[in-house]
């Protein structure tokens, strides 16, 4: 018997060993389309298009040049913001929580090792420290908070019930319009080249 495929082919012709997979298993395209076309919240939002995981990573990290001092901004925080959630890119979903307890700690195992792959190819570390962590959580819960009010029809209550969503985070004082896939895609990519550019530029 054949054993069973364990890889991913992309668009860009890279395959991603999920097994092992490595640095250079794929490429800043296949991130880009993978995260545009990944919804949020299961696709269950309002509007003519899915809010996608490529425009919530911008939001983040919007949120996160926001609320950083400039003097705690740095071109890594930047970058591990924008690719926060890169491992839903290219696996293809963004596993909603009240699903994570039925796959178990191999599901976890699955997107810790793909993330680690993207961490290397972009020169971040794995895990992130714990300041990086913690600005990048909390600006993810305060765009999750203002999709649940904006995109998802929950009230501030409802998503701040900790019996339900228990979003600690307040809904930001800003507007989110879903885009369309291709611009997502392109906005993402663009946004990551640039920061790719300047990190070998400057090395930090």
């Amino acid at each position: 018997m054949n054993e069973s495929r364990v890889w991913q082919r992309f668009l860009s012709g890279r395959r991603l060993d999920l097994a092992n997979p490595a640095a250079f298993d794929f490429e800043d395209t296949d991130i880009a389309l993978g995260l545009s076309r990944v919804a949020r919240w299961n696709g269950a939002t309002r509007g003519e298009f899915a809010y996608s995981v490529a425009q919530h990573s911008l939001d983040v990290l919007a949120e996160v040049r926001r609320a950083t001092p400039a003097s705690r901004l740095s071109l890594k925080l930047e970058l591990a913001t924008l690719l926060h959630d890169a491992c839903e890119g290219l696996l293809g979903m963004d596993v909603i929580t009240p699903l994570k307890p039925f796959l178990g700690p191999a599901w976890r195992r699955l997107e810790d090792g793909v993330q680690r792959a993207v961490h290397t190819r972009y020169g971040l570390p794995f895990p992130l420290p714990a300041e990086m962590t913690r600005r990048i959580k909390k600006a993810d819960k305060a765009l999750a908070a203002t999709e649940a009010v904006q995109l998802v029809g929950l009230t501030p209550a409802e998503a701040r019930d900790p019996a339900t969503f228990g979003m600690l985070e307040p809904p930001l004082d800003r507007t989110l319009e879903p885009w369309p896939a291709k611009r997502a895609e392109e906005a993402f990519l663009t946004e990551l080249r640039r920061l790719e550019a300047f990190m070998a530029g400057k090395g930090k």
